[in-house]
């Protein structure tokens, strides 16, 4: 596996472990940090976001660690096709193993947790109200506005003529990250990523979790048509307004 590759597969597994094992934090039994509420939530998954991009740039310089992200990226004629799957896929494989991480760091909870919908939620999303086509929207939409931010950061009026300094554009996507979930996850949780979503719910599959209910396929293509759409639709906007 080439350095590019190995920084992603790293780096989203960083992503994934601060991401779902702040959930695991604050919804598991006699976890420390139970109850800790939303707020802790989305500062972890942000938090994620800005380790998981600095060890991805790190070993790899690329610091995708989203399908959708490198979907614009294609787009843009950035990747080819065949090094865009490649990047997806070690993005998933990236998840399963930062979820898996999770899972055995808090081994002993799983089996004193009784709610089986806490124990999926630390893995992937859950809509609030279930309505296919309002979560799609949501998740779209949320996607959208996300990657807008994220090329516009790119902009020489934003970034400055010679650029952001060294790691302050990880920053940036972090809060930007942040602000999402602040304002927008009430309806879906905001995955804003295939690999966030899928990745851990494959792992939710496989492996043997105390007291595990059912993964919820059924939903799992939300979290993926609509970061994807949302992707697509941000670059055209950027497009339209010269930002790229």
């Amino acid at each position: 596996m080439d350095n590019v590759l190995l920084g992603e597969f790293i780096g989203t597994a960083v992503l994934l472990a601060f991401g779902c094992g702040v959930v695991a934090n604050v919804s598991l039994a006699a976890s420390k940090g139970l109850g800790g509420g939303p707020i802790v939530v989305y500062t972890g998954w942000a938090m994620g976001v800005i380790v998981g991009v600095t060890c991805s740039l790190a070993i790899g310089n690329t610091g995708d660690l989203n399908c959708a992200v490198t979907f614009y990226k294609l787009l843009m004629g950035i990747y080819s096709v065949s090094f865009a799957i490649e990047m997806m896929i070690v993005q998933v494989l990236g998840a399963i193993l930062g979820a898996t991480l999770v899972w055995l760091i808090y081994l002993p909870h799983w089996g004193i947790t009784e709610d089986k919908t806490a124990k999926l939620g630390v893995f992937c999303t859950i809509p609030s109200i279930r309505n296919f086509g309002a979560n799609v929207l949501c998740e779209g939409l949320a996607s959208m506005l996300l990657f807008f931010i994220f090329l516009s950061l790119g902009s020489k009026f934003v970034s400055g003529p010679t650029g952001f300094p060294a790691g302050f554009g990880t920053y940036m996507a972090g809060l930007a990250v942040w602000a999402i979930g602040l304002s927008f996850c009430g309806p879906t949780g905001y995955a804003v990523n295939p690999a966030r979503d899928l990745g851990p719910r494959i792992a939710h599959t496989i492996l043997p979790i105390e007291g595990k209910g059912t993964s919820d396929w059924g939903y799992s293509w939300v979290p993926i048509v609509g970061p994807m759409a949302g992707a697509f639709v941000a670059f055209i906007l950027a497009k339209m307004f010269s930002i790229i």
